[in-house]
């Protein structure tokens, strides 16, 4: 089995609706996020998928997140931007671009991540 991974960033600021603590606040983070594709195959060049391609694909989506209030897309006016929901919808869009993507993982701090896959 093969497995590749590349990273992005985007800087967006959130709240946590419902959160007993700071994070209840309007705050923000610098979000990394590496996106992971696996498959067992490679092409004829001995690719399972262009580092280009993924960058690209990973580049475009995250365009969408960087330097905005997250709270305020309408991906999130029903639930919270929390990095779960982060790394779920990123996965969901990666997948659409990128059919061996295979788990999102959303840093929001350099401790502290959540993954879907």
């Amino acid at each position: 089995m093969y497995e590749l991974m590349v990273e992005g960033t985007f800087a967006a600021a959130h709240a946590l609706r419902g959160y007993e603590g700071p994070c209840e606040n309007l705050h923000g983070h610098t979000w990394k996020v590496q996106a992971f594709l696996e498959g067992n195959k490679l092409d004829k060049i001995g690719l399972l998928a262009d580092f280009r391609n993924i960058k690209n694909a990973l580049r475009n989506i995250l365009a969408e997140f960087d330097h905005k209030h997250l709270n305020e897309l309408k991906l999130f006016k029903l639930e919270n931007p929390s990095s779960e929901n982060l790394a779920r919808i990123i996965f969901e869009k990666m997948r659409t671009e990128m059919e061996f993507t295979s788990k999102v993982t959303v840093w929001e701090s350099p401790t502290s991540s959540a993954s879907y896959f």
